[in-house]
């Protein structure tokens, strides 16, 4: 369950400020706890989940840590009409941003309509979402234009390393002293000071120049993943062969595979598997029915030999099927 430090939930709204931290061992709660967003979140790597946050919402922009220790894809909306700016601070493996691979010091840039990150194992990160009307005003401020529209793509640009390590700081301290000093939100002014400040921090961090010459071909090879993806789970309990899925798809299986390896980071078959592991999992989670057992609910996934499906449940979550079934029975 969940570990609130703050309890009362956060108001609906971006006019008053609040600060809520969470720390969770289950990937769906963690996904459901932030509020007002819409994410679903399905883990990559194998082990006992565990992750936190911490969300500072000012007036229009909302500040965001998160760290987790497997690797994760979420995807979902942070808020339409708000565009996402977010940097990771820790990574020990492969990341991708709509397809886009990051680094140390790239800066994720689009709106919140549509999220798709794939973290890797032990990861961090700090994030800003922007009220559009806010960033807009702001942006045509700074630099006496309106806002760019390369902002309504998902983009990936390089900061220059000392840029983003002063912006990691800035952003990081903010965080700190709210959540050690929570009276300054009473503050209107301080409040709005702090909000202005951190989001020209991430505004001059972006590059003078951006590049989205190579969005085409990335958003190509996305379609065919997110096909691909579309069709394996069209039928979860009739796993397809890799030839079949690549008649519905219309990609060769090298050019399927490069896909994925490009976007996800990994093979067709082993994203596919994974997916369904956590779809069992959210069932096991959801089941109301003391009739329907661990094996009726893995059958649905396609798992039908249950010693393999339980050692490789148990693999990917740290625990049986039966565990997680006996749990859900208990809280209920």
């Amino acid at each position: 369950m969940p570990a609130l430090e703050d309890t009362p939930q956060p108001p609906t709204g971006e006019s008053t400020a609040w600060l809520r931290q969470v720390e969770s061992t289950d990937i769906d709660e963690h996904a459901a706890a932030q509020p007002h967003w819409s994410l679903h979140y399905d883990q990559l790597s194998s082990g006992a989940f565990m992750g936190r946050f911490t969300h500072l919402q000012l007036p229009g922009l909302r500040l965001v840590f998160e760290s987790a220790n497997r690797a994760v894809r979420q995807r979902g909306s942070i808020g339409e009409g708000h565009y996402g700016f977010a940097m990771l601070t820790q990574q020990a493996g492969d990341a991708f941003f709509s397809g886009q691979r990051l680094d140390h010091e790239t800066m994720m840039i689009g709106r919140g309509e549509e999220l798709d990150l794939s973290s890797p194992a032990s990861f961090s990160m700090i994030g800003a979402v922007a009220d559009g009307a806010l960033l807009s005003s702001l942006w045509e401020a700074l630099y006496q234009k309106q806002l760019a529209s390369w902002l309504d793509k998902q983009v990936t640009v390089q900061t220059r390393a000392i840029l983003a390590e002063e912006l990691r700081t800035t952003h990081l301290a903010i965080l700190d002293r709210v959540a050690t000093a929570p009276a300054v939100l009473n503050d209107p002014v301080a409040v709005m000071q702090m909000r202005d400040a951190i989001l020209i921090e991430w505004i001059e961090a972006i590059p003078a120049q951006v590049d989205t010459s190579g969005l085409k071909s990335v958003e190509a090879r996305r379609r065919v993943v997110n096909r691909a993806c579309e069709v394996m789970l069209s039928q979860p309990d009739q796993p397809m062969s890799g030839l079949q899925l690549c008649k519905q798809v219309g990609a060769s299986p090298r050019k399927l595979e490069y896909c994925f390896r490009d976007v996800l980071g990994t093979s067709p078959a082993k994203y596919l598997r994974t997916v369904r592991l956590n779809g069992v999992r959210r069932d096991l989670k959801r089941n109301t029915n003391d009739g329907v057992g661990v094996y009726d609910l893995a059958a649905r996934w396609g798992f039908w030999h249950l010693g393999e499906f339980s050692a490789d449940y148990n693999r990917q979550f740290g625990e049986l099927p039966s565990q997680t079934l006996r749990r859900a029975r208990q809280l209920r």
